[in-house]
């Protein structure tokens, strides 16, 4: 017999640890499940308790309620019946306690007499001298003994009363009313449709109970009746004494003696588990039928058996695997050096091509690229960065980075500082996008604008670092400031025909005004009129497209404007063509300082906003429109335009001063969503910030900040602070100085009350 060269060993770890594994799965697997199966019939058991705990105070709390509607009546009901002359302030007096129980699924509690075909007037005559003045009593059908509400007290704001109804319509009333009579005790219908509720549509109607109690008079046959919403009542019961956790039907008898659902309540979950109870009520007989998702009771559902099954699998296959590990470790072991070996080798020639697939991509890209390690050394600048920079070597520290590549903010003199440079903020963990920055240096003499995005290095790389991603802006901006100046030429081109149109207008409008009157002349003037109409606004259009472009682009003429001076003049050259007939809008003036300004475009700002309150107003009524100042941050002032017009919507202000945007209740006033947006533009030139809220008298106030006419030093100074995080306004030329969009303005002022306040 010839014997492998492997010997007994291979043929152990061959087969003797496969069989030794399975052993150990197949007992530690048959463990798990019988425990878990225990498990499973005690959480059904604890299940079953604490079902028939809930159904117990489910059924408690239904009694309960029953057992308090019947108290109430009773104490109620004994209470009129001592009375021999019973008012319907007696009844609203006696009844109030009912209003103040909140008797669950309640609509109304009324006082029903009894009254043959022959007694219908003397009982009408009767109950309007004791307080129902008019009642009227409406029977309906023909019946030996109608009955008859004479008071009633709404319940829960259920709805309105309806004194005179004959109760007689509906045959399980009549029957509970009888029957209390008969008996001298309490009774209660059958399920129907209260008559209150048949107007209502049927989707909204729900099966109903009267609960009558019969009431002892002199010389006449009376009932305290109440209505009962049978949904109302289970959803307000079972939602409180089943903590939402128990679905519930309730089911009675109906006027032709059927079984039937009345009402019913569903709680979250899936039912599994469900019981049955009969509560005794009156002369009736009602059935709960409570259900419930045993996952969502209480103790009856935890994760002990799923984590024993999970926990069994787990140091099963733990088992297994460490026996089958132990019985063919060696050969396993061998085999996975080999392979290991092979992958460490593929890795290796992967690595070693996607280095040089990113050196050629780094090399090839036209935005420069520069990464640098936790303490600022830069440990990469591609081509494409070292030739917008202009400079090949790199500086050592961060500190000198300013000073070696030339790094100016874009106004081309102030220093760009060292925070708030890309890479440094990235290093701080911030990502920054279009950080624009004016590089001037030895090589770089005229000077060229670039943009910078910077982005913390991702924590997979292994190393903690930043990246900065730059373009060359520059052609764009010159781009950007040819565009405004194209847009002036051509809204001068643009308007210079509609000047000869509006001349010819009037020359032949002149004519006419000799011309004797007639339809011909009339509708050649109207024509006249509205290609008139059609000229100016085409001549407001673009004048308000070119002060769009120009509000970015226009550099900025500071000097000290006074603003009362301002404001009374744009004040009165909007009002000196009103009609006679149009009413004087009211306007109220404050204290206004001076500020330091371009007088034109604030001239523009304040004569948009007082423009649109004279504008948006509701028809009919005058203009009102405060101007005012308040103090703002050291060296600001916070000046206000307040109205009373149509408001602005609370969802349409986040986005009013965007372009092209109109807020939803300018619907049906002219504009061209442009005048916001070029003030917010020419606002944040000036450093400022401008905002809307609502006006406590009604309408809009409009708030914006200025720097005063003495700080012009501390608005350079925040003009250059912001410079880096504020779109540049109008086009960049290499070296030459451009001032920023805006800057922060200070918190908001809220002014004190004043006559602002009551525009």
């Amino acid at each position: 017999m010839v014997k492998s060269g492997n010997g007994p060993s291979a043929w152990q770890g061959r087969f003797v640890g496969p069989l030794l594994a399975a052993n150990v799965l197949v007992v530690g697997l048959t463990a798990t499940l019988l425990t878990v199966g225990a498990l499973k019939e005690d959480q059904r058991a604890a299940a079953d308790r604490v079902m028939e705990q809930r159904t117990a105070v489910a059924r408690a709390a239904v009694e309960t309620e029953i057992g308090r509607y019947r108290d109430l009546m009773l104490a109620v009901a004994a209470g009129l019946g001592t009375n021999t002359r019973l008012t319907a302030g007696d009844f609203a007096a006696a009844t109030a306690p009912l209003d103040r129980a909140a008797l669950p699924g309640a609509t109304s509690v009324a006082f029903v007499v009894a009254a043959g075909p022959d007694g219908f007037a003397a009982t009408q005559r009767l109950w309007r001298e004791r307080g129902v003045p008019a009642l009227t009593l409406a029977p309906r059908g023909t019946h030996a003994e109608h009955y008859f509400s004479i008071f009633q007290r709404s319940l829960n704001a259920s709805g309105p009363s309806y004194p005179g109804l004959d109760v007689a319509e509906s045959p399980e009333a009549s029957a509970a009313l009888v029957a209390a009579r008969a008996t001298g005790d309490p009774a209660v219908s059958d399920a129907y449709v209260l008559l209150r509720d048949r107007g209502i549509p049927e989707a909204e109607q729900q099966l109903s109970f009267l609960f009558v109690t019969p009431m002892a008079m002199p010389g006449a046959t009376g009932w305290l009746a109440l209505g009962l919403h049978s949904r109302d009542f289970l959803d307000r019961v079972l939602g409180t004494g089943g903590q939402g956790q128990l679905d519930g039907e309730l089911y009675a008898s109906n006027g032709a003696g059927e079984r039937v659902k009345v009402a019913s309540y569903d709680a979250a979950g899936r039912r599994d588990m469900t019981r049955t109870g009969t509560i005794h009520v009156a002369d009736q007989q009602w059935q709960l039928v409570t259900g419930a998702d045993s996952r969502r009771l209480p103790g009856a559902r935890t994760s002990t058996p799923a984590t024993v099954l999970l926990g069994g699998f787990v140091i099963t296959a733990m088992l297994a695997l460490l026996v089958w590990i132990l019985a063919t470790g060696r050969s396993r072991a061998r085999s996975q050096v080999l392979v290991a070996t092979a992958e460490l080798r593929t890795a290796e020639a992967e690595s070693r091509r996607q280095a040089g697939l990113l050196r050629a991509v780094m090399t090839s890209i036209g935005d420069g690229v520069g990464v640098v390690d936790e303490n600022g050394h830069f440990l990469l600048h591609n081509p494409a960065a070292k030739g917008l920079l202009g400079i090949a070597d790199d500086a050592d520290e961060p500190q000198d980075w300013q000073e070696h590549y030339g790094l100016y903010r874009a106004d081309g003199r102030t220093p760009f500082p060292l925070d708030e440079l890309p890479l440094i903020r990235a290093l701080r963990g911030e990502s920054c996008d279009g950080v624009e920055i004016l590089i001037r240096n030895g090589k770089r003499k005229e000077g060229i604008l670039v943009s910078v995005d910077g982005r913390p290095l991702d924590p997979s790389a292994g190393l903690h670092g930043a990246v900065a991603v730059f373009h060359d802006i520059t052609e764009l901006r010159r781009y950007e400031t040819d565009l405004a100046v194209f847009a002036g030429v051509v809204a001068h081109d643009l308007k210079a025909p509609l000047a000869v149109i509006r001349g010819h207008c009037e020359t032949a409008a002149d004519e006419l005004a000799d011309a004797p009157e007639g339809p011909e002349v009339f509708e050649a003037r109207s024509a006249l009129d509205r290609i008139a109409n059609a000229v100016d606004r085409m001549a407001a259009l673009i004048d308000t497209l070119l002060a769009y472009t120009t509000s970015r682009d226009a550099p900025l003429k500071l000097e000290t404007v006074p603003l009362a001076r301002l404001v009374a003049d744009i004040i009165a050259q909007r009002t000196e063509h009103l009609r006679p007939d149009v009413s004087a809008p009211d306007f109220y003036l404050g204290q206004l300082p001076e500020v330091l300004a371009d007088p034109a475009m604030l001239r523009h700002v304040l004569d948009n906003l007082v423009g649109n309150a004279l504008k948006y107003v509701q028809f009919g009524r005058g203009a009102r429109i405060d101007v005012t100042a308040a103090p703002g941050p050291p060296g600001w002032t916070r000046i206000e335009v307040a109205d009373r017009g149509i408001g602005i919507p609370d969802e349409d202000k986040p986005s009013i001063f965007d372009s092209f945007h109109r807020a939803s209740s300018a619907a049906g006033y002219a504009g061209s969503g442009l005048g916001l947006a070029i003030c917010r533009r020419i606002v944040e030139r000036h450093g400022g910030s401008i905002g809307v809220q609502d006006n406590p008298g009604g309408g809009t106030r409009f708030h914006f900040t200025l720097p005063l006419a003495p700080a012009r030093a501390a608005l350079d100074r925040a003009l250059a602070e912001r410079a880096a995080v504020q779109e540049i306004a109008g086009g960049v030329r290499p070296g030459e100085p451009v001032r920023p969009a805006g800057v922060a303005a200070g918190p908001p002022h809220r002014p004190g009350a004043g006559p602002a306040g009551t525009a």
